[in-house]
């Protein structure tokens, strides 16, 4: 048994991540192709390679792809212009943090879906509904995570440099945004990967194209192996995603290398 919190090499580490998708496809196989499981409630791996390839070559299955990254960036990438600024001056300034914590936490808490219906009277079926779907999911959590991260900055930093002769704004400057830069950067990460499940649920109502405008066509024709496909998409992408958001934070923080 390995001891806890024992570090692995990364050898291994890629050795039984890999080794676990080939366990999931192979019990997924074997539930599908012997038999035990209906094809209409679940495509096998062969048919779900079959259905994706005549996606993408044969429905335009890549424009689908390319419009639902595009949201998702495009909202993401609004919610964190906004967010990070705020929730850098929550953590810093008091008076600020008590002014719009308690709307901030109160606002987290709906679930974006909700506001769906609210969004196409606003702002019709739209790319702006759409990516104001994914901004509301992501602001508010972004906001408060960076507020918590900065507002813990270690005190004798901060002392350190008023004691150097720093002014309020040369310590937000200078100490609390270079220090927390790592664990934001971080927060931007994880919620990048919750802006995907935003995506889809917006596509899923009153779209035209996107990942999950294929998947709920598919449903209506049961064709699970075309939902699997997708499915399966939306993971890769967001597992790309996810390892070039790791390489760009370790080459802009090298300090902070886990």
């Amino acid at each position: 048994m390995p001891r806890p919190l024992a570090p692995i090499p990364n050898t291994q580490r890629v050795l039984l991540g890999v080794s676990f998708f080939v366990l999931f496809v192979a019990c997924w196989a074997l539930a599908t192709l012997g038999g035990f499981v209906s094809k209409i409630f679940l495509a096998d791996p062969i048919t779900m390679v079959q259905n994706g390839w005549e996606l993408l070559t044969k429905f335009g299955f890549a424009r689908d792809i390319g419009m639902t990254v595009w949201r998702v960036v495009g909202g993401f990438t609004l919610a964190a212009l906004v967010a990070v600024p705020l929730g850098i001056l929550m953590g810093a300034y008091k008076p600020v943090e008590a002014f719009f914590e308690p709307f901030v936490s109160f606002a987290r808490y709906l679930p974006a879906s909700a506001f769906i219906p609210l969004l196409i009277l606003w702002a019709g079926l739209g790319e702006t509904q759409k990516l104001l779907v994914i901004f509301i999911g992501s602001v508010f959590q972004i906001v408060l995570m960076v507020a918590v991260a900065v507002g813990a900055t270690r005190r004798d930093l901060v002392e350190a440099a008023y004691t150097l002769g720093a002014g309020d704004q040369g310590v937000v400057r200078r100490v609390l945004i270079p220090a927390n830069a790592p664990e934001i950067a971080e927060i931007l990460r994880l919620v990048l990967g919750w802006a995907w499940t935003y995506v889809i649920v917006a596509e899923l109502i009153g779209s035209s194209e996107g990942i999950g405008h294929m998947i709920i066509e598919s449903q209506s024709l049961m064709a699970t192996g075309q939902i699997i496909f997708g499915i399966i998409v939306i993971g890769l992408i967001g597992l790309i995603s996810d390892f070039l958001f790791k390489a760009l934070n370790r080459g802009l923080f090298p300090w902070r290398l886990a």
